[in-house]
């Protein structure tokens, strides 16, 4: 399993939305500088992202971006979720997903190792919050300027 680039891209979005937040909507343009990420490519990150409901916006002068709810209640799962779909390493349910004889569904034993790699990422993305990646954002620039 590969986490795209806007996997990355829509997670370290929604961590500066999240370090941002109670300043008002952040503007796109002040995230892409921030991040160092293309403004058009975020662009259509945030639109999905706002269609799923997971930010909110307001357009014009004094416009942009900001959490719908608070960031402990986001995990690294939901967002990846909205932006990459289903998680699992292949999709293999079925005797339909990889041609199998019906005789053999039974005695599959790929089958299982797919389903543990798809509940092992699950059980890491599905327990890491905003607030978790916050905390170790702000140890992390303290440890630098202690440097």
């Amino acid at each position: 399993m590969k986490i795209s680039t806007r996997g990355c891209y829509a997670v370290r979005l929604m961590l500066d939305l999240a370090l941002n937040s109670g300043k008002g909507p952040i503007p796109l343009k002040e995230i892409a500088q921030r991040q160092q990420m293309g403004g058009s490519y975020l662009e259509s990150i945030v639109k999905q992202l706002v269609r799923a409901g997971l930010i909110r916006s307001v357009r014009g002068a004094g416009g942009g971006y900001w959490l719908s709810r608070p960031p402990e209640e986001y995990t690294v799962g939901d967002i990846l979720c909205q932006i990459e779909g289903n998680l699992a390493p292949i999709y293999c349910d079925s005797m339909e997903s990889c041609g199998m004889a019906y005789e053999q569904v039974d005695y599959c034993v790929t089958m299982e190792v797919w389903a543990q790699i798809h509940e092992a990422v699950r059980n890491v993305v599905d327990h890491i919050t905003l607030v978790d990646l916050m905390k170790r954002y702000r140890e992390k620039t303290q440890e630098k300027a202690r440097e």
